[in-house]
Parts: C-alpha cells; structure tokens; sequence
C-alpha cells in the first residue's frame, strides 16, 4: 500500500453563519430553519482539515447536492471562515 493510501483527510463545506443567544438555540425543534448570511447564488468556502482550500457553487445533480469546485485558495489568502490570530482574537467576557 503506498503512503498517501494511508492519509486520512476531512472534507467540509461552509454554507454560511448565523449568530444568536443559546436559548433561542435550544428552543428550536425538529424541522427549525436557521436562516444563513449568504444568498443561494454565493460561493461556498470548502475546507480540507478545517483549513479553507477552495470556493465552489452548490447545485442540484439529480436527487444530490453538489458542490463545483470554482477557484483554489493561496495559502495566504484569507477567508470569511479563518479565524483571527490569538495577539488579534478579542479577549472573552467573564
């Protein structure tokens, strides 16, 4: 078995975010929607380990959701799902 066999590697698609209070969290119910920041026609942020790799469009093949790679992302470029540096992350309220 060749090395890279071996790697094991996550895949995850950022559809958006939303904010809100724990309570109104634990409210919710089955069939709750939890409206997203993003229209449909935006790009998605794909991750590969938690670190954003590549954009892409979500469509409709069949009865699957797909995702279309767009464009990959530099190292260096940064994303609406990277977060801040620790010198830069705001300090937690107590």
């Amino acid at each position: 078995m060749r090395p890279i066999d071996k790697v094991n590697l996550e895949l995850s698609v950022v559809l958006g975010s939303t904010t809100m209070p724990v309570h109104q969290l634990l409210r919710m119910g089955r069939g709750a929607v939890i409206e997203l920041d993003v229209h449909e026609d935006e790009l998605v942020t794909i991750l590969a380990n938690d670190h954003p790799i590549a954009l892409g469009s979500v469509f409709v093949d069949g009865e699957r959701i797909a995702i279309e790679i767009t464009s990959m992302l530099s190292a260096e470029e940064p994303t609406r799902t990277e977060r801040l540096p620790e010198e830069e992350a705001p300090e937690a309220v107590a």
